[in-house]
């Protein structure tokens, strides 16, 4: 099975916040060694999650995994992320279609503010 990975964020109007997306998805693909990695954004940046899926599953992907750069499990992970999945399913039938949980939880969420805090104080 040939995975691809698109790391999903909100989008800002503000285009250097959505090019800092960008370049996590790539240093991801690098990082991991990942083949087929993707940035896409709910709104007020491209390409949109349809779109990134779209291009994904051109390359031969046949298994997507969405892994939501949101900090918490708000509104937006609640409500629009499922629906948006089910339209990419829709689309490709063909293709297995999963996200994971928000980054709220994950141990190198608390690092990286231990982290900051340590670059803050010294």
């Amino acid at each position: 099975m040939t995975t691809g990975l698109i790391v999903f964020a909100h989008g800002s109007r503000v285009e250097s916040a959505n090019e800092a997306v960008r370049s996590v998805a790539a240093q991801l693909a690098r990082a991991g060694g990942f083949a087929h990695v993707a940035a896409a954004f709910l709104e007020l940046g491209q390409p949109d999650l349809l779109a990134a899926a779209d291009k994904l599953v051109t390359l031969g992907v046949n298994r997507i995994v969405v892994l939501p750069y949101f900090l918490t499990p708000g509104l937006h992970m609640e409500r629009d992320l499922a629906p948006l999945l089910d339209k990419i399913a829709a689309k490709h039938p063909d293709v297995a279609v999963t996200a994971t949980p928000s980054l709220d939880g994950h141990p190198g969420l608390v690092q990286a503010l231990v982290d900051r805090a340590r670059e803050a104080i010294e």
